[in-house]
Formats: structure tokens, C-alpha cells, sequence
């Protein structure tokens, strides 16, 4: 019987995987990264900062609104920003493995965000306020795909996810409307 010698399928660059094992430093982020990684860190940073003030911005509405009527939308602004708080972790994640540093600095957190902070008192303000920051999120989170493209395809999957929920945010949040 005839031994078979196995190939790599068509279109595997054996070089390139064998390259991988090199620069071990380096961790996931291969010499097949195709990304701009110091452009992507920069984008995800600013995605961070969003975040972290969509957490306090939801936790703040979260303990001052009050009365038994608003039960519900106490409710869902703490789910939300647990779940911001979610993607605040994913991102800082994100930022590690491609070898960066998560830029957690207060000082600079509403500068480099791309929502605001809100300190209104009235409950329809505090969900308008939370409606507007979730759309600037959905399209600051459409921009970065757009512009990550094919060359970083975890980044994507990642801003994919996160864009999902900020639409379900802004879904629950236009319901809570008046």
C-alpha cells in the first residue's frame, strides 16, 4: 500500500504558520496581524473610555431616580450597566492581547469618550440622555468596524457584539420613552 504524504490545503501558507511560533513576546498578535494594532489600540481606548462612562452615567441614574412607579426603569439601568461594565472588560481585554495598555485614567475619561455624562434629576431625561449615548455608541462602534474592515477579524467579532447589545440598549431605552 502506497504511504500518503499530507499537504497543506491550497492556499496555507505553511511559512507563516511555522513564523508563528516565533516572537513569543508578542502573544496572539502574530506577523500575519493585518491590522494598524497602535490604530486599533487607540480606537479601542476610545471605545473604553465610552464605556466607563456609560457605566457611571447608568449607574448614577441607576441610584437617584426613586418611587415605586419607576421600579422598572431603576431596573434596567442597572442591568445596563452591568452590562457595559461588560464591555469595559472585553475591551480592556482586547487591548492586552494586542500587546497595548487599557487607558483607565480619569482625568482624561470624558475627553477621550464619545458619550457624555449626564446628571439629570427627571427619570425622561435620564432615558433620553441614556437613549442619545447608546445611538453615539452604535455609531461609533459602526465606524470602527467599518474602518478595522478584514484586517483584525477578533477586534470585529468583538465590536460586533458589543454593537448588538448597545442596540438592544437603545431599543429598551426608546420603549421607556414617554
Amino acid at each position: 500500500m502506497a504511504e500518503s504524504t499530507l499537504s497543506p490545503p491550497a492556499g496555507i501558507d505553511t511559512a507563516a504558520i511555522r513564523a508563528a511560533a516565533q516572537n513569543l513576546s508578542d502573544g496572539p498578535v502574530t506577523a500575519g496581524y493585518k491590522g494598524d494594532r497602535e490604530a486599533v489600540i487607540k480606537m479601542l481606548n476610545g471605545a473604553l473610555a465610552t464605556e466607563l462612562v456609560c457605566i457611571l452615567r447608568y449607574k448614577r441614574h441607576y441610584y437617584t431616580v426613586a418611587g415605586r412607579d419607576n421600579a422598572g426603569v431603576k431596573a434596567e439601568f442597572l442591568e445596563h450597566a452591568t452590562q457595559e461594565q461588560e464591555h469595559a472588560d472585553w475591551l480592556a481585554e482586547r487591548i492586552i492581547q494586542l500587546n497595548g495598555q487599557p487607558d483607565f485614567n480619569p482625568a482624561t475619561l470624558l475627553d477621550r469618550s464619545h458619550a457624555e455624562y449626564d446628571e439629570s434629576g427627571e427619570v425622561q431625561s435620564m432615558v433620553r440622555a441614556n437613549l442619545i449615548a447608546e445611538r453615539v455608541a452604535i455609531e461609533s462602534y459602526r465606524q470602527m468596524i467599518e474602518q478595522i474592515g478584514d484586517s483584525d477579524p477578533t477586534t470585529k467579532q468583538l465590536l460586533i457584539k458589543i454593537m448588538a447589545v448597545e442596540e438592544e440598549h437603545a431599543d429598551d431605552m426608546r420603549d421607556l420613552l414617554e
